[in-house]
């Protein structure tokens, strides 16, 4: 298998790992991306962002109070 962040993985697809990457274990090396992207469109001023493992998702909530989201603008 493939050893990733101290952790063995078997051979071929891995869905999801720990750190919330999708990778391909062969023999001869391990190659993964993230499963989440980084919001850079939000009020900075007003919102911070904050990484949810379980969703493997970044929620961007209110600095003042976390539980309110804030809007994140697509970017085009």
């Amino acid at each position: 298998g493939c050893i990733l962040n101290g952790k063995l993985y078997p051979f071929g697809e891995i869905e999801r790992t720990e750190n919330c990457h999708r990778c391909s274990c062969s023999r001869d090396e391990i190659r993964c991306c993230s499963l989440y992207h980084t919001p850079v469109n939000y009020d900075k001023k007003r919102c911070k962002v904050v990484f949810n493992k379980e969703s493997c998702n970044y929620d961007v909530v209110e600095k003042d109070d976390p539980s309110k989201e804030c809007f994140v603008y697509s970017s085009v």
